[in-house]
């Protein structure tokens, strides 16, 4: 079987649910990952961890390495990438606590590197297809097993990225609801694309964690209570990988060949 990667958010970078631990600290093109990628066992399955934000949460969102992060982890065999986040939620129904399965992006970043494609090799110009970002199959694994496991969660969702490390003004928050954005952090656009650069497989567990700003009789968006309720609510992601990373490794040759990697 191949590896699975999981690249952990918010409140997951260290999960204590793997088994056989062996650190590795590969080196890229793009210089090293976020820190050492912890390879080991789950359920049975050979998985590659990453804290996308560094071992002890020292890279803000604009500083993550991610096309280091995404290239260590084909370079360690991963045929598909299972991430998780914490979000903001921008609609009513998406409580604090309930996970949403991403399906789609807006990439409202500005200062990132969001491609491999620095140049193009001549008459050879290379324009990925991103319409639909997070892989159906893999979504469909994450899906079936947290309908499964009795979680609250929602099937599909647009996140926006925005650049951070700040949080969003008033303005933005109602901007974003009005685009059609249903949740919002900081680091999923850009990770998106890569992997879809890259083709490998990517699908995201966004946990929502607060409101953002928009809603008037709520509090704004601060840190310790998404930690806080993410480390409230962070069994329940583990578990859903647990179950999905035995299903995604099974289907890992159909990636390979749908991807010709």
């Amino acid at each position: 079987m191949r590896r699975v990667g999981i690249i952990g958010g918010s409140g997951l970078d260290d999960p204590a649910f793997v088994e056989d631990v062996r650190d590795h600290s590969p080196t890229t093109e793009y210089g090293p990952p976020s820190g050492p990628i912890r390879c080991g066992v789950i359920s049975g399955v050979e998985v590659a961890l990453l804290g996308r934000h560094g071992p002890e949460h020292t890279l803000p969102p604009g500083r993550v390495p991610y096309r280091a992060n995404i290239r260590a982890l084909a370079g360690l065999g991963c045929a598909a990438i299972l991430a998780t986040t914490a979000v903001g939620s921008l609609r009513d129904e998406i409580r604090r606590g309930d996970l949403v399965i991403l399906d789609q992006f807006i990439d409202f970043t500005r200062n990132r590197t969001n491609t491999f494609h620095e140049t193009f090799a001549p008459g050879n110009p290379v324009h990925t297809s991103m319409a639909d970002p997070f892989d159906a199959r893999l979504r469909g694994i994450l899906c079936d097993n947290a309908e499964r496991l009795g979680y609250r969660f929602h099937p599909r969702g647009t996140v926006v990225t925005i650049e951070g490390p700040r949080f969003s003004t008033r303005a933005e928050s109602f901007l974003f609801r009005q685009w059609g954005a249903d949740v919002i952090n900081m680091s999923i656009a850009t990770e998106a694309a890569l992997a879809a650069e890259a083709g490998i497989p990517y699908a995201v567990v966004a946990m929502s964690t607060d409101y953002d700003c928009w809603k008037a009789d709520e509090t704004p968006v601060g840190w310790e209570e998404i930690l806080r309720v993410f480390a409230e609510n962070a069994e329940r992601v583990t578990k859903l990988l647990t179950e999905s990373v035995k299903e995604v490794a099974r289907i890992a040759d159909r990636f390979d060949e749908a991807t010709n990697r």
